[in-house]
């Protein structure tokens, strides 16, 4: 019986690697020209990272991690997400000596929940970690670089939704007042909300059972708790958005599931086709602690993360990525001598850069201009054993009567001047190379 790939897993083929390197490519495009620096951490870390990091009472950590004990008996966890281990990154290698760091990451992550349509086991993130600086103004422009990605993709109908969590005076406040409203309707809310009413109460605005309820509804909302300097530094967000002009709506609901943000937290949705409500394209917010809690100095800190599988079925919905991708020359041989020259022909060719492929089965004639066409070849170089003797080789455009013998070796140089939209009709050179007695040579 074969063996088949892991449940919660999918395999990115040819016929669909080239989307994700398309968008892999414009978000770097994106993260170059906001001035953020590509850091690549491991897959797997110690378990403690993401267990002090993520919180014990998130659901990632109590349903949802990989983990695992090595064979040096040491507790290790595949990364569910990508804030922990940059933070590792950023403490061990010292990057605080530099007062401002701004990173991005694209990887892939692991969490175990149950396979369904856009959600995997093993999924890939592209998200942006900010060090350094607690001032609004990076706040601002953290939601503004994730927007930009978002528009390079032109997705339409773009909304930042956002909230504050506050300082450590309203989140304690806030608390308080969570803990007396649900306690009233604690037989009501479920399990899980039951527990987080003991240990964390702002987790339970993130219940994914009972949010829509009344109950819920009704439940004191943060921005009513802010101490007048968070309130402040709120609206400074604010302010900046608009400066920006970003469409944004304030979201007291909004708390975001892992246990380190401060202040600033947001979604970024757009209007996707088919996509109904379910429309956020990314989330993050700031974690002023965090670099202190895992024993660098403090040192403020914000980010995001995409979750690329969604993103590339938004890009999809709205816009055609189907490519012909076109190799530039098939090469052609017949015949056991010319198919050695063949061999270090289309090498030469591929380190001059052109897409150049060949026949690997030694199929006849015919079979060969098939398997030139599977390759969308703009042209076709045939090379026989007479040619090879000669010191020539025929060069034909598929789907036209066009066909020329040229020196062997010019044809690089032929190739290279078709793709570019001409060349000397007579010696087939460039016109600065030209050396023959044309007309265009003789016009200069």
């Amino acid at each position: 019986m074969a063996i088949v790939k892991m449940k919660g897993t999918y395999d990115i083929l040819p016929d669909t690697s080239y989307k994700w390197s398309f968008m892999e490519d414009k978000i770097r495009t994106v993260c170059q020209i906001f001035n953020y620096e590509e850091i690549r951490t491991p897959i797997f870390e110690a378990s403690e990272l993401f267990h002090r990091t993520v919180g014990e009472t998130s659901d990632l950590v109590k349903k949802e991690t990989y983990d695992f004990k090595d064979r040096g008996d040491r507790f290790n966890t595949l990364r569910p997400e990508g804030t922990a281990g940059v933070v590792r990154a950023f403490i061990e290698n010292k990057m605080y000596i530099e007062p401002i760091n701004k990173l991005f990451y694209i990887g892939s992550m692991f969490r175990y929940e149950r396979p369904q349509k856009g959600r995997y086991r093993q999924f890939n993130q592209f998200g942006v970690e900010c060090f350094g600086s607690s001032d609004p103004i990076m706040d601002a422009e953290v939601i503004s670089l994730a927007v930009t990605i978002i528009k390079a993709f032109r997705l339409k109908g773009i909304k930042v939704r956002l909230n504050t969590l506050g300082d450590d005076e309203t989140r304690e406040t806030y608390k308080k007042a969570l803990v007396e409203y649900f306690t009233k309707y604690k037989d009501q809310i479920c399990t899980d909300c039951q527990v987080r009413l003991e240990k964390n109460p702002l987790r339970i605005l993130d219940c994914k059972v009972d949010r829509d309820t009344e109950i819920f509804k009704n439940a004191p909302k943060i921005t009513d708790y802010l101490s007048e300097e968070a309130k402040t530094r709120f609206n400074k967000v604010l302010e900046y958005l608009d400066s920006m002009e970003i469409n944004y709506e304030v979201d007291p609901m909004i708390v975001r599931g892992l246990d380190y943000y401060t202040h600033t937290i947001f979604e970024i949705e757009a209007s996707v086709e088919g996509f109904g409500s379910q429309n956020v394209m990314c989330g993050g917010g700031r974690y002023d602690h965090l670099v202190e809690n895992l024993g660098g100095p403090a040192t403020p800190g914000i980010g995001f993360a995409f979750g690329l599988e969604r993103l590339l079925t938004a890009i999809e919905a709205e816009h055609d990525l189907t490519t012909d991708v076109n190799t530039h020359l098939f090469v052609i041989a017949l015949g056991d001598k010319a198919r050695v020259k063949a061999v270090k022909l289309v090498n030469d060719l591929r380190c001059g850069g052109l897409i150049t492929e060949m026949d690997y089965l030694n199929g006849k004639l015919k079979n060969q201009f098939k398997l030139s066409e599977k390759y969308n070849a703009k042209y076709i170089a045939i090379l026989g054993d007479n040619e090879l003797d000669n010191g020539v080789i025929n060069v034909k455009t598929p789907n036209s009567t066009e066909q020329v013998t040229i020196p062997i070796d010019s044809l690089y140089q032929y190739v290279v001047n078709k793709l570019r939209g001409g060349s000397c009709g007579s010696c087939h050179a460039s016109c600065d190379d030209c050396s023959c007695d044309c007309e265009g040579n003789k016009n200069e």
